[in-house]
């Protein structure tokens, strides 16, 4: 039985494809179209869907879309139409949004173009797909597959339980919003999913989060984790004025507050203005103050559930100050985050979700032990590129050794190897990589990227030394978490140290990566540092590479040294 789940409601369009409760592959739209987030989580956009993403899932699978059982869409419209207009036939869309509607009716003026966009998205499926695709979608009928909405929180909460390690686990979903449902509470066991609380529109964490986004000149619902680096410059100036805006509830809920920034803090900082102390202590006490609540509602969750595992997922999971706050501070002895935790990671859950109603199945399909899910190219497809584009190159004898090399020269190198990863991550697969060893790397790699100077870099570093180099590191293969760099390892990985003394790891082992895993093991017997700064393949305002097409404009574009890609090197300077 094949299940496609797809996202395409707000932002981070998705699609991926399980077989039998398996999965297949999963990829966000951006990567094929080259337009970040895929698309503006505007309401007339709702009718764009992942038709590249999903096009790739098919090809993975060398199926067409008549042969897919059900779809699973991660939204539920119904839950906004209600039975007034549950059944007609048309509805009333505003010439003028400002004018608006009764107030009784929507939530927004728009609501019923983005909810017709919606309900017509079996049929959109079917016969909107782009004219260069149409080899596995032309043809398709509406009967050939059967089509569910499924609640947005629903989606994340499944897409965070059903691939965990855990057979019980709480399950809690932060983001910005849902249909209705803000944040959500779950209990897991099994193969089944019990809601026992959620806090609801407008009282939403994750919309206030990306309130300040806007009000410290970034661009909402995008550069939120801007913002989480922002925080480490900063003092807890501002944190009984958070506390005034975020006030907690008794089992879980909480309200927020008119936050009104700009009569607490004063004007909107302009995209290209100069940063201040004061912009970093307002990002810093939102910070503070959020860990704070969530390390409350965790007490409530541990007290309610009884259970020792949390699984999180939904956009504010994707803090990764906030888990390492969790991990920590909180009641949980284990916690595993999705990690697509973001909206792209619904369309996993809502498949997960519609395959488990489906087949019924008392066991897992499938446990989630890396990201690895996205396209990739054979030597022989990366080699063909290489030679049209009449770009020189040389074959390697042996990668990890001679890609070492390179890196220990401090040489910065684009790394592209195996199947792409499915989320925000780069882990290994889609990554610029380069010697942690001198300070002056990460300013190099900020530059190398147009980032802002703030902006830390992460490293990456072989699991089993993890612990050596980092204050209680374990297993964290995903880059969701935080940990101190241990004080006597500093001196020798400065590039990847935030000014907090902090780092946001990557373990790898051989099992999930091994090309990657030997990398860092040469690099290791090279320098004695086992591990690499890890940051990804991307330039500003620009996903993920996915294609060697991708991978060798972003190179040629962009002033890092040479592209190991597949078993080939690509060097500026020819030897």
């Amino acid at each position: 039985m094949y299940v496609l789940g797809i996202n395409a409601v707000f932002h981070d369009s998705a699609a991926c494809l399980l077989k039998d409760g398996k999965l297949i592959a999963a990829a966000e739209d951006e990567r094929f179209t080259h337009i970040k987030h895929g698309k503006r989580p505007v309401p007339f956009s709702t009718w764009e869907l992942p038709f590249h993403a999903i096009n790739y899932c098919l090809e993975a699978a060398n199926i067409h879309l008549s042969e897919i059982d059900h779809v699973a869409y991660s939204f539920d419209p119904y839950q906004l139409i209600g039975e007034k207009y549950r059944g007609q036939a048309s509805i009333a869309i505003p010439f003028d949004q400002s004018a608006g509607l009764a107030e009784d009716e929507w939530q927004n003026p728009w609501d019923p173009l983005f909810l017709s966009y919606i309900l017509n998205a079996p049929r959109q499926l079917k016969d909107g797909y782009p004219h260069h695709l149409q080899k596995r979608f032309k043809g398709t009928r509406l009967d050939d597959f059967k089509f569910h909405y499924v609640e947005h929180h629903i989606s994340h909460a499944a897409s965070a339980f059903h691939p965990s390690p855990y057979e019980e686990a709480a399950v809690m979903t932060l983001d910005g919003r849902g249909e209705l449902a803000t944040t959500t509470y779950n209990v897991g066991k099994g193969n089944s999913l019990e809601r026992i609380g959620q806090v609801n529109m407008p009282h939403s964490l994750g919309l206030l989060y990306e309130q300040l986004t806007s009000y410290l000149g970034f661009l909402h619902s995008s550069d939120e984790y801007k913002v989480m680096a922002l925080a480490s410059y900063g003092k807890p100036e501002f944190v009984n004025d958070f506390r005034e805006i975020i006030v907690p509830g008794p089992k879980g809920m909480y309200e927020i507050k008119d936050p009104a920034f700009e009569e607490r803090f004063g004007k909107t900082r302009l995209r290209h203005e100069e940063f201040t102390a004061h912009h970093f202590n307002i990002a810093h006490s939102l910070q503070v103050v959020l860990e704070e609540r969530v390390l409350e509602i965790c007490q409530w969750l541990h007290e309610e559930t009884r259970q020792d595992n949390l699984c999180l997922a939904g956009g504010v999971a994707l803090n990764c100050v906030l888990n390492a706050r969790i991990r920590d501070k909180s009641p949980f002895r284990n916690i595993w985050v999705q990690p697509a935790a973001g909206d792209a990671g619904t369309a996993l859950g809502a498949a997960i979700w519609v395959d488990v109603q489906e087949r019924q199945s008392p066991s897992r399909a499938f446990e989630m032990t890396h990201a690895y899910w996205g396209p990739d190219y054979s030597d022989a497809e990366i080699e063909k590129f290489i030679k049209w584009a009449k770009v020189p190159y040389r074959k390697l004898d042996n990668i990890a050794e001679e890609a070492a090399d390179l890196l220990a020269q401090d040489k910065i190198i684009g790394w592209y190897q195996g199947r792409m990863e499915f989320g925000p991550r780069a882990l290994g697969s889609r990554s610029i990589l380069a010697s942690p060893i001198h300070p002056e790397m990460q300013a190099r790699l900020n530059e190398v990227k147009d980032r802002e100077d703030f902006r830390p870099v992460a490293p990456v570093v072989l699991e089993e030394d993890a612990g050596e180099w980092f204050k209680g590191a374990r297993y964290s293969p995903f880059m969701l978490f935080i940990y101190d760099v241990k004080q006597e390892k500093e001196e020798q990985i400065p590039a990847v140290r935030h000014v907090d003394g902090t780092a946001r790891i990557q373990t790898v082992n051989r099992e999930q990566h091994p090309r990657y895993y030997d990398l860092l093991q040469a690099f290791k017997r090279k320098t004695g540092v086992p591990v690499l700064v890890n940051t990804s393949f991307n330039t500003l305002g620009k996903p993920i590479v996915c294609s060697p097409r991708d991978a060798i404009e972003c190179f040629w574009t962009s002033p890092f040294d040479a592209l190991v890609i597949g078993s080939f090197l690509i060097e500026k300077e020819w030897r």
